[in-house]
């Protein structure tokens, strides 16, 4: 539990005790580096603490452990955290980082 809380406050960037789209996005995008023409970019390197959180975060979205996130399994981890979002909320919020329109974000493993 410790752990999902700790992976939650890392989406939870303004603590107001929800992650919002833009939160989610922002974690997703920084996670899946290919995608990052969609979103406002950090400047400077992460830090290998920082990749293995990113990394810890994907996985935990990445229930099957194929190395990719779907709509099904957005909306089960944001469901069990408490989120009140619709399968349709989670495409729209995978929307923004598919490029190729498959429903599916996949892990860059050169990270």
């Amino acid at each position: 539990m410790e752990e999902l809380k700790r992976v939650f406050n890392r989406f939870d960037a303004n603590s107001d005790g929800k992650i919002s789209s833009t939160e989610l996005s922002n974690v997703l995008n920084r996670s899946i580096g290919p995608y990052k023409k969609d979103f406002p970019s950090r400047s400077g390197a992460y830090t290998i603490d920082e990749m293995k959180e990113l990394k810890d975060a994907f996985d935990l979205y990445d229930k099957d452990h194929k190395g990719l996130v779907s709509v099904l399994e957005l909306h089960l981890v944001l469901k069990s955290l408490g989120e009140k979002c619709s399968v349709q909320d989670c495409s729209k919020m995978i929307s923004f980082v598919d490029a190729d329109g498959d429903a599916l974000i996949l892990r860059n493993s050169n990270r």
